[in-house]
């Protein structure tokens, strides 16, 4: 017999990398644009979304947009300075601070209306929105479409803001767990044999920076948990076995379901998993609904 053919791709990442690279060069092309805005936040989403963005497009048609708010802290901006200027990316800065306090003041009367609960995200959430403002109307002067830079594990547990960071036209990652982005970035440096995306993006804890000193963890399961979990609980037929449901399976589980009518509203992702959320992937939008084998 003849010797094996060598395999296209060495490593699952690497087949994720020319994958989405072909996705987003494609998707945006075909929508008749060249250009795309990506927020840069100084996280681990963000500075693979760009990498990819250049790759697909080159960097003179990608614009990272830098939104700090007062919960920024100075290592995401200069965390996404350096990743742009390591991938030849020009940036812009806009500083929302001044658009939260104009839109508090504006809101006062409405939200005086309803009594304040416990857990209320009300102002996180806007900050997510200005931001999706800002994006929308720099990609509508420029004639460019936004990247959304959200991944697979936040789409599972709802973990996002609609009219947020869920604006663009297309998620580039939005299939990838937060696991797999790691591991995609980590191949991404040794692929070019230099650190990109910057060390402190992969040694800091990932966090939305919506208020101060947050971390995902205090909403999500540690990903190292959370997405092994998710894996299993999104093949079908899930084993319901007893001794498979502890209470923070429980958890991921009810979240998983809960999500689903904000996922109906997210950007399209491009597939690259076997059960991706719109198509390998179906529950009703509503109604508590849960899978009969007891996942």
């Amino acid at each position: 017999g003849g010797k094996a053919p060598e395999p296209l791709c060495a490593c699952a990442e690497e087949s994720l990398w020319h994958a989405l690279t072909l996705g987003t060069r494609d998707f945006v092309r075909k929508c008749g644009a060249e250009k795309v805005i990506v927020g840069l936040s100084g996280g681990m989403d963000s500075s693979l979304v760009c990498c990819l963005a250049v790759e697909a497009l080159g960097a003179e048609n990608v614009t990272g947009v830098l939104m700090p708010s007062p919960y920024s802290s100075k290592g995401s901006v200069s965390d996404a300075h350096q990743l742009a200027q390591n991938l030849g990316v020009r940036t812009v800065t806009l500083p929302i601070e001044s658009v939260m306090k104009v839109f508090e003041q504006a809101l006062a009367p409405g939200l005086e209306l309803f009594e304040s609960r416990p857990g209320d995200t009300t102002f996180e959430n806007l900050q997510a929105r200005i931001r999706g403002v800002f994006l929308s109307s720099l990609a509508n002067r420029a004639g460019a479409l936004v990247l959304n830079t959200g991944n697979k594990s936040e789409a599972a547990m709802g973990y996002s803001t609609l009219y947020g960071d869920t604006v663009g036209a297309l998620a580039v990652i939005g299939d990838l767990t937060k696991t797999q982005t790691y591991a995609v970035a980590r191949w991404y440096n040794d692929y070019r044999q230099a650190e990109i995306i910057p060390q402190q993006v992969f040694d800091k804890a990932p966090s939305a920076e919506l208020r101060p000193g947050q971390k995902d963890e205090d909403s999500l399961p540690p990903y190292g948990q959370l997405d092994p979990m998710l894996e299993e609980l999104l093949q079908p037929g899930a084993s319901s076995a007893a001794a498979n449901i502890s209470p923070l399976r429980l958890e991921v589980r009810n979240k998983l379901f809960a999500a689903e009518f904000k996922r109906r509203q997210e950007p399209l992702a491009l597939f690259v998993s076997r059960v991706p959320f719109g198509a390998g992937w179906q529950a009703p939008v509503a109604g508590r609904y849960r899978l009969p084998q007891g996942i």
